[in-house]
């Protein structure tokens, strides 16, 4: 009998997962050859090694809903900066994997945060896939040479992500159960390359970077194994994150949030979304718009500013922003477009975000002021 148990503990050991592999020059063509996450019983489990995490305030991508996760080396951790943002030590690997609700089979349009992700799904928590479809999980991975990303694409059996460097088109009905019209695009799965579309911040050296993940945008409260705390402390109490001085704890503000202000959501808002472009020292950096948080200037904001060659862009309006009159500002024109050559952000979307336009309009529409004659462009 003894000589049968050490045979059954051998095969049992055997058939563990291995865990998370960092793969510093091979990029594999399945998603779970990474051990990131894998697909049992039904649900989508991440490995016990795996952090799942949060942002204040998101990036809209077709309103689909996102399981963001963080892995790094044993013994590894970031360090936060006084600015609020971290450097990652070599071997780190981010995971976002875009998905859907569904409700009788049908993906289904909400805003709703929901409970999509659940702690207590798996040995280290996931998503439920009676109640979710996913579409693509996107990888950046820390190598030797800088972050390289790297999109993998679901298959229709829900059992595996490919490698697809190529992107892809996926057609895409969501029902709204508000109203009686379903919205239809093309989701588009992003090429390897049009990844640095968004994560190249800086325009002088084109290297990939993270947008999400600073002291500011994750100071909130998460629930980890049925316990909730402030993400930051939980990163620190389990060795992820290190502060060698106090960094910026300031949070970013969540625009979804209704009891806050107008300003302080659409700033928000517009910083998630646009400020990987606009900023001194992003790609748009020569439109002297800068959507930042860190831009007090009313006039780099936009306000009152006349657009230097944005062409077909303006819509016909004269300025950015133009206080009072939303309807009036090149700024939610181009929100509210779906024409290549004029819509906003450029990259990362294919249907019109309807409540980040309600949202920016509402915070046009409460400024005060007039745009006189004497306004120049930047």
């Amino acid at each position: 009998m003894r000589g049968i148990f050490i045979i059954l503990l051998i095969f049992l050991a055997g058939c563990e997962q291995p865990g998370v592999i960092f793969h510093e020059t091979r990029n594999p063509d399945a998603l779970s050859e990474w051990g990131l996450m894998q697909i049992k019983q039904g649900e989508l489990q991440l490995d016990l090694e795996v952090t799942p995490y949060s942002l204040n305030s998101p990036l809209f991508s077709d309103y689909t809903h996102k399981l963001r996760t963080v892995w790094m080396p044993a013994g590894k951790s970031a360090i936060a900066n006084e600015d609020g943002s971290i450097h990652f030590p070599q071997g780190t690997i981010f995971s976002k994997t875009f998905f859907y609700p569904i409700q009788g089979g049908r993906f289904i349009k909400t805003t709703d945060l929901g409970t999509w992700f659940r702690p207590a799904l798996g040995p280290g928590g996931g998503l439920d896939l009676s109640e979710s479809h996913l579409l693509e999980t996107r990888l950046l991975v820390k190598r030797s040479g800088g972050w390289y990303a790297l999109p993998y694409l679901w298959n229709e059996t829900q059992t595996e992500a490919h490698l697809e460097v190529t992107g892809a088109i996926l057609p895409v009905t969501l029902q709204n159960p508000r109203v009686t019209a379903d919205l239809t695009f093309n989701y588009i799965v992003p090429d390897r390359n049009q990844c640095a579309g968004c994560h190249a911040t800086e325009y002088a050296t084109r290297a990939i970077k993270l947008i999400g993940p600073t002291t500011q945008n994750l100071d909130l409260e998460f629930t980890y194994r049925g316990v909730s705390t402030n993400q930051l402390d939980h990163w620190q109490a389990s060795g992820l994150l290190k502060m060698t001085s106090p960094p910026a704890r300031e949070a970013m503000f969540d625009w979804r949030n209704k009891g806050l202000s107008f300003t302080r959501r659409a700033r928000s808002y517009l910083h998630i979304n646009c400020a990987h472009c606009h900023s001194k020292t992003g790609p748009a950096d020569t439109s002297g718009l800068y959507l930042d948080l860190a831009t007090e200037n009313s006039v780099h904001l936009g306000i009152c500013k006349l657009p230097i060659a944005a062409g077909q862009g303006t819509g016909g309006h004269r300025y950015s922003i133009r206080p009072g009159h939303p309807d009036e500002s090149i700024l939610v024109y181009r929100m509210k477009s779906l024409d290549l050559g004029a819509m906003m952000p450029e990259f990362g979307r294919a249907t019109v975000h309807q409540e980040g336009v309600a949202l920016v309009s509402h915070w046009i529409a409460s400024l005060r002021g007039s745009c006189d004659r004497t306004a120049t462009p930047m």
